[in-house]
């Protein structure tokens, strides 16, 4: 199936399934194609024909974005590689969870949510490591016989009741088999992640002191806000600002972009479904499309704000 079909096949289980999508991000190239949300569900969605073609960078990127807004992220492909996805299977490409459509569809209307991962090496499963401890005791074995029992070492017994290990599948259909009960974990692919240490930057980590970005972001980290330079999405930053529990999408206008009327489109989008409030900034207002859905800012008039209580206001 062509990677097309894919994001409308992925597009269409999702608004089934009750979610407000934004519009897909294709003004640039970008780490997600679109986000959606149902209630306190969000996360962030790249689709791939193959998950194996997802970058490190981009990767890192759609993760840091997911956490800035303690959302999800996820891949949604066919194959890994040289090879076609298991459905009910979780795979990962540097951290981020990937699955096939089916495996999305039957968790997001059945509830089923899948038990096996595939791995270097093969297909593993997480344990419920106190249930197992529990259970145990109830049958009167130490960890020493039931690890006899199950054909494993007692440190790879003890690695499963600490949740410090995963288990092969033979493995685990073994022990719950002698315990005579279900002792497997299904996985939340909606599972989110920490906030990265790091992701917030500093002026000294942009390219050039004299881009428009540069003097932006120095200016909102006087005031305190937390800021993320952002590479691969439709905005150029994220910000937050703790006091008045918002967050912002910025986007940068370069001169004569191609694609701006289609990018602040899609800034304005995933701002409705993060919770975010978008805002353009240019160094020439009259070289961008009006809008009465993003404030537009001059840079000089950035730069001239002096208490960030000023730069709020101006945002409503």
């Amino acid at each position: 199936m062509e990677r097309v079909s894919i994001l409308d096949e992925t597009e269409d289980i999702f608004r089934k399934a009750g979610f407000y999508l934004s519009h897909r991000c294709c003004s640039r190239p970008s780490c997600f194609d679109f986000t959606a949300r149902r209630d306190n569900l969000l996360t962030f969605v790249k689709i791939h024909n193959n998950i194996g073609s997802t970058s490190p960078n981009e990767a890192s990127e759609l993760g840091a974005i997911s956490s800035f807004f303690e959302a999800s992220s996820i891949l949604v492909g066919e194959r890994t590689k040289n090879r076609r996805m298991e459905n009910d299977t979780v795979y990962s490409r540097y951290g981020i969870y990937a699955v096939t459509p089916k495996t999305l569809k039957d968790a997001l209307f059945r509830g089923f949510f899948p038990l096996v991962m595939a791995g270097p090496g093969g297909y593993y499963v997480r344990i419920n490591g106190e249930l197992v401890r529990k259970r145990r005791h109830e049958l009167g074995l130490s960890i020493g016989k039931l690890a006899e029992m199950i054909g494993i070492s007692r440190r790879t017994l003890y690695g499963y009741e600490r949740g410090m290990a995963n288990a092969s599948v033979s493995t685990a259909y073994r022990l719950e088999w002698i315990l005579g009960t279900a002792v497997i974990e299904p996985v939340n692919i909606f599972e989110r992640k920490k906030e990265k240490k790091g992701i917030f930057t500093t002026a000294k980590e942009f390219i050039s002191r004299h881009c428009p970005l540069y003097k932006v972001l120095k200016k909102l980290m006087q005031f305190n806000f937390k800021i993320a330079q952002v590479k691969k999405a439709p905005f150029d930053f994220v910000a937050k600002i703790p006091e008045e529990n918002l967050s912002i999408l910025g986007g940068i206008a370069v001169k004569k972009e191609q694609n701006l009327e289609r990018r602040t489109e899609e800034i304005v989008s995933v701002g409705k479904v993060v919770g975010a409030q978008p805002i353009l900034i240019t160094s020439r207002k009259d070289e961008v499309p009006n809008s009465n859905d993003i404030p537009l800012f001059g840079l000089k008039e950035i730069e001239k704000i002096r208490k960030p209580e000023d730069f709020v206001g101006s945002l409503f």
